[in-house]
């Protein structure tokens, strides 16, 4: 396909595209002439992977290039190219306390999970568990615990389900879901807390 097409087909306008192809985030189509190319599937597919980072995921293009770079290392397993696109679209922050990271590791050792010791997500749990602290509304190691078992049974219902096809396809629906899955469970949350607030509270005062 020409360009044309390409951008047609991943949604990605032919400006943003040539300047995908000038960083290098895009690989060359096959030249036909001085300054004419034919794109591949590989093409489209790339563009909406990079268009999910970039718009679903937020991701700065020094960030795009470091997933991309996991996802075309053939010798990186899939497990852990998913790790780099998910620790990318993870917030930064300041350090937790070590109090917080220690309730943390525990709670990873009681479960038997296998989380490494640098992933972004035990500290970005670790800086909410301090931020309870800070409102004088600590969370109990019960509580953090019945929440633990609650999401074990959510990654089990969904891990399963990821394309591993390619390592493109998984990373792409790992951004998508992760990003655009959330808001769908904080609200059935709020749903579920609203029913439940209406069985056991509507008549308190």
């Amino acid at each position: 396909m020409w360009m044309s097409e390409l951008a047609a087909r991943s949604g990605v306008p032919v400006p943003t595209v040539k300047y995908y192809l000038r960083e290098g985030l895009l690989p060359p189509g096959e030249a036909t002439g001085a300054t004419r190319a034919i794109y591949s599937e590989d093409h489209v597919r790339r563009l909406r992977l990079i268009r999910a980072l970039v718009e679903v995921g937020g991701l700065r293009l020094a960030d795009v290039n470091r997933v991309l770079a996991a996802v075309d290392d053939s010798g990186t397993p899939l497990h852990e190219v998913l790790g780099v696109a998910q620790s990318a679209i993870s917030p930064v922050g300041p350090s937790p306390s070590a109090r917080s990271l220690e309730r943390v590791d525990a709670l990873i050792r009681r479960r038997r999970w296998r989380v490494a010791p640098d992933s972004v997500n035990r500290t970005v749990l670790a800086r909410a568990l301090d931020a309870l602290d800070d409102a004088d509304d600590a969370l109990p190691d019960d509580a953090l615990s019945g929440y633990a078992e609650t999401v074990s049974g959510l990654a089990e219902v969904e891990v399963p389900t990821i394309d591993t096809t390619s390592s493109e396809t998984a990373v792409r629906q790992t951004v998508l879901r992760t990003v655009l899955i959330e808001p769908v469970l904080l609200a059935l949350r709020r749903m579920a807390h609203e029913h439940v607030s209406s069985r056991a509270l509507r008549r308190r005062r």
